[in-house]
């Protein structure tokens, strides 16, 4: 019996930020890839996901959300996010239907669907939080605006849809080799997720303004055979009062943030890690091109 041929292709996730890309990201490759938050932005990098079947592989940009940049970083941000649409084979627009449908659709990032010349899917997050009628409402806005190819509502959280969503962007692939080993799940080395999970509980814990302005940088990560590997990862902050903060009274808050981030990076590693945590300030870091150069961001 003849094989199908192999098909292969990049699948940008996009929308506004907090609408689930990145939980949807992690359902789709079946393992924890992006950070997740109850807060929006916390999606600074094109994180790429792969996934690979018998017959095909997907590989998966979840990108920064779309917003009105404020700051250098931010503009480096839609940069990624504006790439990755431009090298996708296919282009997934998230929105989340909990809410208001009759502010969707006008938003400045459906002038950037109008430009493209690929397949775009409407991908309709979170109904498992609200009623039929609410789903249908916020279709019906978005298709008023654009034409897109499909349409799945699901919910990232749960799973529900997530199987039939495969199955579309397999028949909308491209035939093609595969990109990547077909056991790869990700490009990015060990220590690239080791500070976004740090930076991820860093979100956690404080629930004000500091976490966007704070960013990790991995200074050391040796892998000790026998012992466990050696973490050492420098949080940045631009102010002193921020600093402040994040260490805590008598170090309480800084020891937090390394007991829960410790424990999910050896969830993620698999194997044991001694985790060092240090707080520095570096004023006005997300306006200078030189840091974001270093940091990964450009």
């Amino acid at each position: 019996m003849e094989k199908n041929p192999f098909k292969a292709g990049y699948v940008a996730i996009v929308g506004v930020p907090n609408v689930g890309k990145s939980t949807l990201m992690n359902a789709l490759v079946g393992q924890k890839l992006s950070i997740v938050t109850n807060k929006p932005q916390t999606t600074r990098h094109k994180i790429i996901g792969i996934l690979s079947g018998e017959e095909y592989q997907i590989v998966f940009l979840d990108t920064p959300g779309l917003l009105q940049p404020k700051y250098q970083l931010h503009r480096t941000m839609m940069h990624a996010a504006q790439a990755a649409i431009a090298d996708a084979d296919l282009v997934l627009y998230m929105i989340d239907c909990t809410r208001d449908p009759e502010q969707a659709g006008q938003q400045p990032e459906m002038d950037i669907l109008r430009t493209l010349k690929k397949p775009v899917y409407l991908v309709v997050n979170k109904t498992d939080a609200v009623k039929k009628q609410q789903v249908a409402d916020m279709i019906a806005v978005h298709s008023a605006s654009y034409k897109f190819k499909e349409v799945f509502p699901l919910s990232a959280l749960t799973n529900d849809g997530i199987e039939a969503l495969v199955q579309e962007i397999v028949r909308d692939l491209p035939e093609h080799e595969p990109y990547y080993p077909t056991d790869a799940v990700t490009e990015h080395p060990e220590r690239f997720f080791v500070g976004e999970l740090i930076r991820e509980k860093i979100f956690e814990v404080f629930r004000e303004e500091i976490p966007y302005s704070t960013t990790v940088d991995i200074i050391d990560f040796k892998e000790r055979p026998g012992k466990k590997d050696l973490i050492e990862a420098e949080i940045y902050v631009e102010r002193d009062s921020q600093k402040g903060i994040l260490i805590g009274k008598k170090g309480i808050a800084l020891k937090q943030i390394g007991e829960t981030a410790r424990k999910a990076i050896e969830e993620f590693l698999q194997r044991p890690v001694f985790l060092n945590l240090h707080v520095r300030v570096k004023g006005n870091w997300r306006e200078q091109d030189a840091m974001l150069k270093r940091l990964g961001y450009k």
